[in-house]
């Protein structure tokens, strides 16, 4: 069970490090047109899903709670950001910044844990997270302007987060009902487009709107392949993992598409990378010492 929920695991990070070569397949067509059909087919693809696995009732069952679509509008609204912003980075060639966005979100989540639900930071921990933010200085300094598209991903997806913690429905119930939300007004979106003469879906060649459609699928299927291994590997497995798609992200935009990387950025995203070794340390250290403590015996305290 715990080889499957890995190898699930590595899948869908493996899948989420390569994301920049598919969206590059479809970089003549612009980010917002790229995010509404990102949508509708995630939508269309989730609810097939639903009806397969015969969950429909279910999920329907959970729309008469207002605070529950309330919820979920927000987190809607930050998964749309968040998608939009990194599609426009990749085919704009900022790949190396989206990378350093995913590499500093598990600290922004941490930073928000404090911020917002009163989760306390051990004191060793404030050493990374201080480092982080150093690093981010530091390249906004090298810049010459913020890393707005790293921020950007970073702040949208750590929020995101934040709202799903407190959130009632599972991924897959979530996710559908996030895209439900937001199908409408990508219809309407696309039906504008088309209006105008300006749509690229059925007016290109048959390649570019089967990517079109494959957009829902591949962004479904690792969601759905990593809510399967967070029920079968430990949640500190997942936390290791989660930097392979970020590092396969800035190697593809290094190696493959030969965006710039100067020695002054790679001082940026040291102090980062930096931060992020220290932090896993921390925790993995932390881990050990608490499976270390001796159980006490029945009766005690």
């Amino acid at each position: 069970m715990e080889k499957t929920g890995l190898l699930l695991a590595f899948g869908a990070y493996f899948i989420w490090g390569v994301f920049p070569i598919y969206w590059k397949w479809l970089k003549e067509v612009e980010a917002l047109e790229l995010l509404a059909h990102r949508i509708i087919w995630s939508f269309v693809f989730l609810a097939l899903f639903l009806l397969v696995a015969r969950k429909r009732r279910e999920f329907l069952l959970n729309l008469r709670n207002q605070k529950v679509i309330r919820t979920y509008f927000v987190a809607a609204v930050l998964i749309g950001l968040n998608w939009l912003v990194y599609v426009w980075a990749v085919n704009s060639g900022f790949i190396v910044e989206t990378s350093l966005g995913y590499f500093i979100n598990p600290l922004i989540s941490v930073s928000l844990g404090v911020l917002f639900l009163r989760e306390r930071l051990r004191p060793l921990q404030w050493l990374p997270v201080g480092l982080a933010a150093l690093g981010v200085a530091y390249l906004t300094f090298v810049y010459g302007r913020l890393p707005w598209i790293a921020l950007t991903l970073a702040f949208s997806f750590g929020l995101y987060g934040l709202v799903k913690k407190v959130a009632p429905l599972s991924s897959v119930y979530g996710l559908t009902l996030e895209t439900g939300i937001l199908f409408l007004p990508a219809v309407l979106y696309l039906g504008t487009q088309e209006i105008i003469g300006q749509a690229v879906f059925l007016h290109t060649s048959l390649a570019t709107n089967l990517l079109l459609v494959g957009a829902g699928i591949v962004t479904t299927i690792p969601l759905l392949m990593f809510a399967a291994a967070a029920h079968r590997i430990p949640l500190t497995m997942i936390g290791l993992m989660q930097y392979l798609a970020p590092t396969l992200q800035f190697l593809l935009g290094v190696l493959v598409y030969k965006e710039p990387f100067s020695a002054a950025q790679a001082i940026g995203f040291g102090i980062v990378w930096t931060a992020l070794v220290l932090f896993w340390v921390e925790n993995r250290a932390n881990a050990r010492a608490l499976r270390a403590e001796p159980v006490p015996e029945l009766g005690e305290g």
